[in-house]
């Protein structure tokens, strides 16, 4: 099985809390809570439905960033992932399309897009795995 179907399957099934850490273009860094990323076809790439807030600001100025998910329960368990932009998408049909549930989220005046990232690396939440 490839590397995003595994992860694919982990967001899918696995209940947590996420945390989108950017950098704007001095390196200021910036964290959010965000959900669980978005899996298409490949094995390689995740996405994010952005609002127009500093997340999204930031990406667009630095495309590096780290994604850190505690699962849900005792412990300290979970998974971070380094990411890098790779293109957007702003069709509103296309990012309804990619949601885990279809309640609207982010109003029309923010603005919505899916930001797609190439998955550097998986690491656990705790040690180098």
């Amino acid at each position: 099985m490839s590397k995003s179907r595994k992860l694919s399957e982990y967001f899918e099934k696995t209940q947590g809390i996420g945390v989108l850490a950017t950098t704007d273009a001095s390196g200021q860094v910036n964290q959010a809570i965000y959900g669980r990323p978005h899996f298409p076809d490949d094995d390689e790439t995740c996405s994010f439905i952005m609002s127009n807030r500093l997340s999204h600001d930031n990406v667009k100025h630095s495309p590096s960033a780290s994604y850190l998910f505690i699962e849900k329960g005792a412990g300290y368990v979970g998974k971070r992932l380094s990411l890098t932009v790779i293109g957007e998408e702003t069709d509103p049909e296309k990012i309804q399309a990619v949601r885990h549930c279809n309640i609207p989220t982010i109003s029309e005046e923010e603005g919505k897009y899916l930001v797609q990232f190439h998955i550097e690396g998986v690491r656990s939440l705790i040690g180098n795995e």
